[in-house]
């Protein structure tokens, strides 16, 4: 069900490129659709953390490149990945939450806002953890 929201056969290559955009140098090119799309959340993760640093550091361009790495990698990883045909209403309720994650973060971005960069990963992380724990089941693995 989880699995079906994301196109395995369109997205693969998209995905890969929007990662490799992103800055990611290894392990993308053998990667399967499942683990890019689990490199997405962890680049998510990596990039808003950095924000959050570089924000109470009071590192504008940092702060302004971290939050961009982290909008790149909703809008053009995890938001352009979805499978709005076969996802059906997770899709359509994942659409929302990436529109409106990318939102909070250009607003983090706009107005120094530690607490929207701390709401987005709030949102995100219930996502992240249940595509890991799908992994096993995604690679054909039953534990």
């Amino acid at each position: 069900m989880f699995a079906d929201t994301y196109s395995a056969t369109r997205s693969a290559p998209s995905l890969a490129n929007a990662y490799r955009q992103v800055g990611t140098e290894t392990g993308v090119s053998g990667a399967s659709p499942h683990k890019l799309i689990q490199m997405l959340f962890d680049g998510f993760q990596e990039a808003v953390a950095q924000a959050r640093g570089a924000l109470r550091s009071r590192v504008i361009e940092a702060k302004g490149r971290a939050i961009s790495r982290a909008l790149r990698i909703v809008d053009e990883g995890l938001h352009a990945g979805l499978n709005m045909s076969a996802g059906g209403e997770l899709a359509a309720d994942l659409d929302a939450l990436y529109t409106y994650v990318a939102l909070r973060l250009t607003h983090a971005n706009l107005h120094n806002d530690e607490a929207a960069l701390d709401e987005c990963v709030r949102l995100i992380e219930p996502i992240r953890s249940a595509w890991a724990a799908i992994g096993p089941q995604v690679n054909g693995v039953r534990q």
